[in-house]
């Protein structure tokens, strides 16, 4: 039985989000010309948009409460498309400083209620293939909407790329609107105290640390890739784009097979993909040098880091299941602390061009060492999560 078409709606818009967080890195300079701006001033707008997505996840799930499904995604796209207008249409650094932090407040409320809606779109034993269409539109946009990002603002300047972004969530909103059901939830269910409170469940820490950890090692080695291309390797910076884009296919392909086997083989995925995870990322530090094999240990390791780390994701959700409304915030918030944290970590250990590959391998390690040591400690597997 195919997944239902709402699904997809919801995953053009994870697409359109997940090109404007990533976009930018390919932009900075121009736009930072335009404003009359440094780089450095002109990053910032990265990193307000990293933290808005952390801050934005309970908060908009916690606004969106009580609503219907349909309604709160929608008006999470339309204020994502509004604050893209506002930014391609301005000539203030701080005005697009403030956009970018409403769109991810924005992009955070609708991929903590997206995820939420997912599952519930989905028999329970479909939860992990509708978690891998619904993160497959993050990992198309570093394939495809990145890179493309930066070839139209390349050609047409850096608004184009913002107009962009905000033309793509028009179909976005019109499918959200014809295909999500209206239906209101049950206003029965539990407290906003007690949703708090299922943070408090061992269970639920102990996969949100290993979710942050594994993220935060996939996006601090990712944010640093072109120093590694244009360094060890020694290409050209036009492989750039190429490197950024095989990592995302990778990506693509892990998400998509952890979704296939995620239901039922969850516990195997990470057992296995783990290890694998942690060999990769010494393999890369180690065979950087090598042109030869860098393509293919990239595309490896983005299927590795995105089959464990959506397989987290999803574990998430399973174990939050006694806080409906704030489960899929914990998820999205999971995720960005990683992308938020990686990144400034990997920026520390820059001085050796492979440091990211190595910070990355140091990070898994510390997941396993977590999860073995928190698995006996509730008497299980510690593969289990």
């Amino acid at each position: 039985m195919p997944l239902p078409l709402p699904l997809y709606l919801l995953a053009l818009a994870v697409f359109a989000m997940g090109t404007s967080e990533f976009m930018l890195a390919g932009l900075l300079p121009d736009l930072a010309r335009d404003l009359g701006v440094s780089v450095g001033a002109a990053g910032a707008l990265t990193s307000a948009f990293a933290v808005g997505m952390v801050i934005g996840a309970p908060l908009m799930a916690v606004l969106a409460r009580g609503r219907s499904g349909r309604s709160g995604l929608l008006g999470f796209v339309l204020v994502f498309l509004a604050a893209h207008v506002a930014g391609a249409l301005t000539s203030s650094f701080g005005v697009l400083l403030a956009s970018r932090v409403v769109a991810a407040l924005a992009n955070a409320g609708f991929l903590a209620l997206a995820l939420t809606t997912a599952i519930a779109m989905v028999p329970a034993d479909r939860t992990a293939r509708a978690l891998a269409v619904l993160l497959g539109g993050t990992t198309v946009a570093t394939v495809v909407g990145v890179p493309g990002g930066a070839l139209l603002g390349a050609h047409a300047g850096w608004r184009a790329a913002f107009w962009a972004v905000a033309v793509l969530c028009v179909p976005a909103a019109l499918g959200i609107l014809r295909g999500v059901p209206a239906a209101e939830p049950s206003p029965e269910g539990p407290s906003l105290r007690a949703e708090f409170g299922v943070l408090r469940e061992p269970g639920l820490a102990r996969v949100l640390v290993l979710a942050a950890l594994v993220n935060a090692a996939t996006f601090g080695s990712f944010t640093f890739l072109a120093p590694v291309v244009t360094g060890p390797a020694g290409l050209t910076s036009s492989w750039v784009s190429a490197a950024l884009m095989l990592f995302g296919a990778g990506s693509f392909a892990g998400v998509t097979a952890a979704g296939r086997l995620g239901d039922r083989h969850a516990g195997r995925v990470l057992a296995v993909g783990g290890p694998l995870l942690l060999v990769g990322w010494v393999a890369l530090a180690a065979l950087a040098d090598r042109p030869a094999v860098l393509p293919a240990l990239l595309f490896v390791q983005g299927a590795l880091s995105f089959a464990v780390g959506g397989t987290l994701i999803a574990r998430i959700l399973y174990e939050a299941a006694g806080a409906p409304a704030l489960a899929g915030a914990y998820a999205t918030a999971a995720l960005n602390v990683g992308a938020v944290v990686g990144p400034l970590l990997a920026a520390t250990v820059l001085g050796r061009p492979t440091g990211p590959f190595l910070l990355s391998a140091g990070l898994v390690a510390a997941a396993l060492a977590f999860a073995a040591v928190s698995g006996s400690r509730r008497g299980g597997p510690a593969s289990r999560c």
